[in-house]
């Protein structure tokens, strides 16, 4: 069933805008549905050739570049390994009036895999008729500022089936494309000699080609300790590497006390030694064929050109005020999911609408100078709280130093409380947005 899209609030007249959305993942997606319900005329570019952005798994890696290590951009995009589920339960990984809820023949589960949520997507994408406004297999080499009075924005694509490259001139652009592909790597000596296999998790799939292996596993994220226990049923050893002992959960002392014979927790890496040794930090060492770095992703946007306006310094974009508008350029150029830690799609959706309200006149945004100034009480705040630099948008869902405006449009609580308290009250919303409730108290 496709849904209308009208919008509702008719108190000021609409102001029409050319948008250019890059991306057609889960925030490109949310950003387009919103653009076109304030009534803009909407472009999304997307370099693959679905919807779904890194929810839609890709076999496919980078055997020549394993550790993601040359120049951005990575040759393939996706990250996904296939055995990924979600951490969230599905209650709060749907868009605020278009539920994740299970569906007759799929995967039911609370948590269920990635391709369920691909699938969510695709359906959003059907209902909403968004498929209309998506130019698949399409490249963004370059958005810059055209040259004149008005402020306009040239992007330039490439259609990766005739590779043919297209100039096209917009009023706005806005930044979706997510930030789990560019790895990120560690500064460990002896990496660049170390003689064994080295790739990050960006480039991992399934456990079955470390059979048999004694494997290191830096970092205890999710996804370290998702790959971790996933390869030791095949490996040798794995040993997984902690930078301190908060990172280890309650519940992770007891996988690894039961499963102590095949999975080792160690100190941070040392350094790595050419004859294949790995050295940790209490001076122990072992004898490793592969170490998979799980140590995050970096920030990338090679296509983006504004002479400086916009930097990613330390994997901290910035300036951006409220993590979306770079004050100098606001609000023709604004970034969607840049935010870690939130639940994505309502904190997308509330982004979006934000800046799809912005763009038709509904809402304004403060003086640059007051842009500018919020940008740097935010810094200042997160410094003086210990934070370092590149953990800049890493928001939890109750971080008051990332709510430093009034209209807080974007924030996740003012979102679920308007939710909440909507006018749908039919038995199953109700017991839905109950079961959401639930979550965010156990959060």
């Amino acid at each position: 069933m496709k849904i209308d899209m009208v919008c509702d609030d008719d108190i000021k007249p609409l102001q029409r805008q050319k948008v250019c959305v890059i991306g057609a993942g889960m925030a490109g997606l949310a950003s387009a549905r919103e653009l076109r319900r304030e009534g803009h005329d909407v472009t999304v570019l997307e370099q693959s050739g679905d919807v779904g952005g890194q929810w839609r798994y890709d076999p496919m890696t980078d055997g020549a570049d394993p550790l993601g290590a040359a120049a951005a951009p990575v040759k393939v995009h996706g990250s996904m390994y296939a055995s990924l589920r979600l951490i969230s339960a599905r209650e709060t990984m749907g868009f605020t009036d278009f539920q994740f809820a299970p569906k007759d023949g799929r995967d039911g589960r609370r948590f269920p895999g990635h391709r369920e949520v691909y699938l969510y997507l695709k359906d959003f994408c059907d209902a909403f008729g968004l498929m209309e406004f998506v130019r698949l297999n399409t490249s963004v080499v370059r958005v810059f500022l055209a040259p004149g009075p008005t402020r306009q924005w040239t992007v330039r694509s490439v259609d990766l089936g005739k590779s043919e490259e297209v100039e096209e001139a917009f009023d706005a652009v806005m930044v979706a494309n997510g930030h789990y592909s560019q790895p990120r790597l560690p500064s460990i000596e002896g990496m660049e000699v170390w003689r064994g296999r080295q790739m990050h998790s960006h480039s991992y799939r399934v456990p079955e080609p470390f059979r048999d292996e004694v494997v290191v596993v830096v970092g205890c994220g999710a996804s370290g300790k998702d790959i971790a226990m996933e390869v030791r049923r095949v490996a040798k050893e794995v040993h997984l590497v902690a930078k301190s002992m908060e990172e280890v959960a309650q519940e992770l002392a007891k996988v690894l006390s039961k499963y102590s014979a095949s999975l080792h927790l160690q100190p941070h890496v040392e350094r790595l030694c050419e004859d294949g040794r790995v050295v940790f930090g209490d001076g122990s060492t072992i004898l490793a064929d592969t170490i998979i770095y799980c140590t995050g992703f970096n920030y990338c946007f090679p296509f983006l050109d504004t002479e400086g306006a916009v930097t990613v310094d330390d994997n901290c974009v910035g300036p951006l005020f409220e993590h979306v508008f770079p004050p100098s350029l606001a609000p023709s150029l604004s970034f969607v999911g840049i935010p870690v830690k939130v639940f994505a799609p309502w904190f997308f959706e509330a982004q979006a609408k934000w800046v799809a309200q912005v763009l038709s006149g509904k809402r304004t945004l403060p003086p640059e100078v007051e842009m500018m100034r919020s940008v740097e009480e935010y810094y200042r705040a997160r410094e003086a709280a210990g934070a370092p630099k590149n953990y800049t948008h890493d928001v939890s869902l109750f971080d008051t130093t990332a709510l430093t405006t009034t209209h807080n449009l974007h924030d996740n609580r003012t979102l679920v409380c308007s939710w909440m308290s909507s006018g749908a009250s039919t038995a199953t919303s109700l017991a839905w947005r109950n079961g959401v409730t639930s979550c965010l108290c156990r959060r």
